[in-house]
């Protein structure tokens, strides 16, 4: 039989953990396992316990103190062993602060050993609310919190923020936040996931019978996002959908990004280029930083731009001018339907050299 599993992510401590303890004291049975990661030595250190107290506190020296080696080294091993272990109903899992979930539920849903074991109910967004706004909307970088995972990482809080809230099946907020935070995060999570305010209010018997449906998040979550989107209907929040079939021209990509990728706002999405015309591109910003990589390859689908922009407020004049503006022409759109066939576009430092990834 496989043991129910719930991930509890976050970037707030206090709130993780009070997520933590709630589904742990609410399930008869229940172990739980708390991973955190010290950037500075490098140390994962790991807390089980369940009701009875304490069972075990371990310090891990890593590698690279980073997500992937913290689940390859001890997260999956710990959460097998538990699960094979036999003695408890549950396993409540709370990931290293600032830790996205999407590469766990990958794992298990592709090890046939690890899902022998193991089955992924739900994923939660712990979201403490002493400033949510700034949290999901803010040019932050963790390590101005002292949140980041290793020494080279670079990432914003609200980047981070935002895609966790995107993930989750469920979202905890640690209060009530007002109105506009609350349909801010709505806008943001996924269509129809429960957002629950308070920690005691979870229900943790009804999660445990669920299974969390990867396709369903990845189809959420994806930067190719190919889904139509729901009717908005909120007061406070605003959302732009700009899409195309024609790709950016690489040049102009690089003269207008500031122009799309800053503001108080989450963007999100894909697209292409025709100096690399099979390689899906991946656009992810929040709060006026923005990340931009290779996601992988189009393969059978057709390429397209798109990207969502959701934001508190009244939207920022001159987004979709200057999406329209940073898209080939159709006139060079027709011109170059068999690429440019160019060793150099400019995005090397973002996107390798074009002969690594043609």
């Amino acid at each position: 039989m496989r043991t129910p599993l719930l991930v509890v992510t976050g970037l707030d401590p206090v709130a993780m953990d009070s997520t933590l303890m709630s589904l742990a004291w609410d399930l008869p049975r229940a172990v739980s396992v708390r991973h955190r990661i010290d950037p500075h030595s490098q140390v994962l250190t790991r807390t089980v316990s369940d009701t009875s107290g304490l069972l075990e506190q371990e310090q891990i020296q890593l590698q690279h103190a980073c997500v992937g080696c913290a689940l390859r080294e001890d997260i999956m091993p710990t959460l097998e062993r538990l699960a094979r272990d036999g003695r408890w109903s549950a396993i409540v899992s709370g990931l290293p602060t600032a830790t996205e979930a999407g590469q766990l539920a990958h794992i298990l849903a592709t090890d046939s050993r690890l899902a022998r074991h193991l089955k992924l109910s739900a994923v939660l967004a712990a979201v403490g609310t002493g400033d949510i706004v700034r949290d999901l909307l803010s040019d932050d970088l963790l390590r101005d919190r002292d949140l980041h995972t290793n020494p080279d990482d670079d990432r914003g809080v609200g980047e981070v923020a935002c895609a966790q809230v995107e993930y989750a099946d469920l979202v905890v907020l640690d209060a009530d936040p007002g109105t506009e935070a609350t349909e801010l995060v709505r806008t943001l999570a996924r269509p129809g996931v429960p957002l629950v305010a308070g920690a005691d209010q979870l229900d943790a018997a009804a999660l445990t019978p669920q299974r969390h449906q990867s396709s369903v998040n990845s189809r959420w979550c994806s930067p190719a996002f190919e889904i139509d989107l729901p009717a908005l209907d909120s007061r406070h929040t605003w959302r732009l959908d700009l899409s195309s079939p024609r790709p950016f021209h690489p040049d102009r990509l690089m003269d207008h990004i500031e122009r799309l990728g800053t503001g108080a706002h989450r963007s999100r999405g894909s697209f292409w280029v025709p100096t690399r015309p099979g390689e899906l591109l991946e656009w992810s910003g929040a709060g006026g930083r923005l990340s931009i990589g290779s996601y992988g390859t189009w393969g059978s689908r057709t390429p397209a731009t798109r990207l969502i922009f959701t934001g508190l407020g009244e939207a920022p004049s001159g987004l979709a001018s200057t999406f329209e503006d940073m898209l080939l022409t159709p006139t060079e759109a027709l011109l170059d339907q068999h690429g440019w066939g160019v060793l150099e576009d400019g995005l090397e430092p973002w996107l390798g050299d074009i002969r690594d990834v043609a």
